[in-house]
């Protein structure tokens, strides 16, 4: 399923959301820019959970740094589809500067339960999945009745709009599946990073409510 929009307008400008798509869409270019040294650029800066286990400082910055580094044009389309799709409202809840810190707090969580996960893996990770995994959970908590117009991956295609927990709500149950399977058949082997979404996601769960209580106005759909 791919979002489209949802219903719910922003009351503010998504600064910190719009800054952040740029920032990614700038390293990305600059990726494109090295050519072959673009592989030494995501083993430098991507999260290696080897790394951890032999010297845990040396590794550290890639916590952050990996968030801001993709591996083609799809991954990076994709994952700036949901940031801007969910990212704007949450940052409209929380205000712009504590979603700063929480987008990374979730994008930390998410490279740490990978990290967990995939002791003595040498493959690389990178992308922004595991933070905008936190902006999802969040979503789940601060919009439950908003509605999300979806391209449903049926044939003929068709647009439907589903509600935003119902949608969030799948997602999330295929990130458990698939990273239990994947666990199961090939630890360290590499693919998408599903326990760290699973990781992103829960974070989301626990900044969102806090946000609630610390907001205290209403979650209906349109405001």
């Amino acid at each position: 399923m791919i979002p489209l929009r949802d219903d719910i307008p922003s009351r503010r400008l998504p600064v910190v959301t719009w800054l952040l798509i740029a920032a990614n869409a700038a390293v990305f270019l600059h990726e494109l820019s090295l050519g072959p040294a673009a592989r030494s650029f995501i083993l430098g800066l991507g999260i290696v959970p080897a790394r951890f286990a032999i010297d845990p400082g040396a590794g550290a910055q890639t916590l952050f740094s990996s968030m801001f580094i993709h591996g083609g044009w799809g991954h990076l389309l994709g994952n700036m589809l949901f940031l801007w799709i969910f990212g704007d409202n949450v940052e409209d809840r929380m205000g712009h500067v504590p979603f700063l810190f929480f987008y990374l707090a979730a994008g930390l969580a998410a490279g740490l339960t990978h990290i967990y996960t995939q002791v003595g893996s040498v493959v690389p990770t990178v992308g922004a999945s595991g933070a905008v995994a936190g902006v999802l959970g969040a979503y789940f908590v601060l919009y439950p009745r908003a509605r999300v117009l979806t391209l449903l991956p049926t044939f003929p295609m068709a647009v439907a709009e589903i509600p935003a927990v119902f949608f969030l709500g799948i997602w999330f149950v295929f990130q458990i599946f698939s990273g239990a399977l994947q666990l199961s058949i090939a630890r360290g082997a590499g693919g998408v990073a599903f326990l760290a979404h699973v990781g992103g996601f829960l974070a989301g769960l626990a900044f969102g409510a806090l946000a609630a209580r610390a907001t205290g106005r209403p979650t209906r759909a349109g405001g």
